[in-house]
């Protein structure tokens, strides 16, 4: 791997201090890696609703470039190709809402969509009324009833245009969103990719490719498409690209609209033109009109070789949005400085809460054997942070061994301060230390998980009577939240099988070690499991053979668990 970085763990807080630095109408959400318009107090007091996005970073200048007047009013980032934190989405949430609302837009992508989800009804819950628009543009999926739902890819950025000049115009939060739904209807987004890209946490690319080859049909996280096949010129494959849109909207001769051309990283701007000539004539050949014309580099993924387009069907409402105007700096000629650079990126506190943490809430004493058990979890995790990466580059994008491993590495700084709390006090903060810190679907979904258990415990714990109730309540909130089922290939198809060990099991110690055997059983059967969730479902057979990772995490840190207990 050959990066200009620092450190690997700082890529995203450092590349955001320096984007802000270079536009002062920016700032930083203080203690977070979230980016606002600097006016922010002065756009609080004008009584427009605000309009918030974000998801993992790795998309520049997505989805920061697109913060300023006439468009987003934040945007929340997580770590490299993966969903930012409830927590984070909750204080932005918290930073721009006024009475007037929040506009949340969201990628289609099953973290975004939970973190997301979950942070807006912590927000509704403290009188911010919040709306939330899903993008799903990607044409490469069909309708895709048998796989976690259409992508949002590219496309996005018009959805962001389109929203932001309605807000600015002073429509009312209902408008707003019904213009920005109104959009995704009428937007179709497809991507092809000459070469992967290298997420640097993990420091190798998702992905092997011949030289003559390419990947048709690929979301924006360094996936692979949904097909490979053999490169052409660039007039047969934007060919390909736009008869899958165009059939995808149902667009016919006559029809007006809206072109963007999406460099994915790294194609050369001569290659880059080749295309937005290939494709305006692709669209005049089938007598489609085109009445605005985008080319450049709007939402990548990393260093991708490759190219996106996206069409959306135009009406003078979507021109006049579109022509509006705006100072975010990534729309603005993709990100051209408009004023000189600032010494030091500004930064803006997060409102202040009366509401006390679980961290702060709860007293007792947790019996060291529980402790220990989360100890060795944490550090089975960290230990397989390497192995857990390889499996998720061959399913996924390849964040799963980090995001847990960071999220590992978290509790273990705080367990020394859990002694003298309950094993209820406990696994409620282990909730909050995980939403924090581990960004993607696997945050919210573990978090969930440490709060159904909590929720299942009284503070007088007692393991042998409480643990198959508190851990099965985990796992009900897991499948709950996320939606998976068993046979799904996902985490729940390790936790499920160990859920019903732990009930036969005669006793606590047993239980563990029993359900340590059937979450390795379970993880292991689900290389034979076509994914109908996650990222993997958008890859169909080619992910069969491979153990799904998020099932394989839970063996790892089950038979972690079951080990300390079996030796004590």
């Amino acid at each position: 791997m050959k990066k200009l970085v620092n450190d690997v763990l700082n890529v995203v807080p450092e590349s955001l201090e320096g984007f802000a630095r270079l536009h002062p109408t920016l700032a930083i959400l203080d203690g977070h890696t979230t980016v606002v318009r600097a006016d922010v107090a002065a756009f609080r007091a004008s009584g427009k609703v605000a309009i918030l996005s974000g998801g993992g970073a790795g998309h520049e200048p997505a989805h920061a470039g697109y913060v300023g007047q006439g468009m987003l009013t934040a945007a929340v980032s997580g770590d490299v190709f993966a969903s930012p934190s409830t927590d984070a989405v909750h204080a932005a949430l918290k930073a721009v809402g006024t009475p007037a609302g929040v506009l949340m837009i969201v990628k289609n992508y099953t973290g975004d969509r939970i973190n997301f989800g979950l942070a807006a009804e912590m927000a509704r819950a403290e009188g911010i009324p919040v709306e939330t628009v899903v993008v799903d543009d990607d044409a490469a999926l069909g309708s895709a009833e048998m796989t976690a739902g259409r992508r949002g890819i590219a496309g996005t950025v018009l959805v962001h245009k389109i929203a932001g000049a309605a807000a600015e115009a002073g429509m009312p939060l209902p408008e707003v969103a019904e213009k920005a739904r109104q959009a995704v209807s009428r937007l179709s987004s497809m991507g092809v990719a000459l070469t992967p890209c290298v997420v640097p946490a993990a420091g190798s690319a998702n992905f092997e490719i011949g030289p003559d080859e390419i990947e048709f049909g690929l979301g924006i996280h360094g996936e692979a498409g949904v097909s490979r096949q053999v490169i052409a010129s660039s007039r047969v494959i934007v060919g390909a690209l736009i008869e899958k849109i165009v059939a995808d909207k149902g667009l016919v001769s006559g029809d007006r609209v809206v072109l963007l051309v999406n460099n994915l990283g790294s194609t050369p701007t001569m290659e880059l033109n080749i295309v937005a000539r290939d494709t305006l004539e692709s669209l005049a050949d089938r007598g489609i009109a085109i009445d605005r014309a985008y080319c450049g580099t709007f939402l990548t993924a990393i260093e991708m070789a490759g190219i996106s387009l996206s069409v959306l069907k135009s009406d003078a409402a979507t021109l006049a949005a579109l022509d509006a105007g705006t100072v975010a700096p990534g729309w603005l000629a993709n990100g051209s400085t408009i004023a000189p650079p600032a010494r030091s990126a500004a930064r803006i506190a997060i409102p202040p809460t009366s509401k006390k943490t679980a961290e702060e809430d709860g007293t007792g004493s947790a019996p060291p054997a529980f402790l220990d058990a989360i100890r060795a979890a944490c550090e089975a995790l960290i230990a397989a942070e390497d192995a857990l990466t390889a499996m998720d580059q061959k399913v996924g994008d390849g964040d799963i061994g980090r995001s847990l491993a960071q999220g590992a590495e978290q509790i273990l700084k705080s367990l020394e301060g859990f002694a003298k709390r309950s094993p209820k006090a406990v696994l409620m903060a282990i909730s909050e230390i995980v939403r924090r810190s581990v960004g993607g679907t696997s945050g919210p979904l573990y978090a969930a998980f440490a709060l159904g258990a909590a929720n299942a415990l009284t503070d007088d714990f007692c393991a042998s009577e409480q643990l198959s109730a508190a851990f099965e309540n985990g796992v009900r909130s897991v499948s709950a939240l996320g939606g998976a089922q068993e046979g799904d290939r996902t985490m729940v198809d390790a936790l499920v099988p160990a859920v019903r060990a732990i009930r036969a099991a005669s006793s606590a110690p047993a239980g563990l070690l029993a359900a340590a055997v059937a979450a390795r059983r379970g993880a292991a059967a689900t290389a034979h499991m076509a994914p109908r969730r996650g990222r993997s479902s958008y890859l169909g057979a080619r992910v069969l053979g491979h153990v799904d990772p998020g099932a394989e995490a839970v063996a790892i840190w089950l038979a972690a668990v079951a080990g300390q207990t079996s030796a004590e």
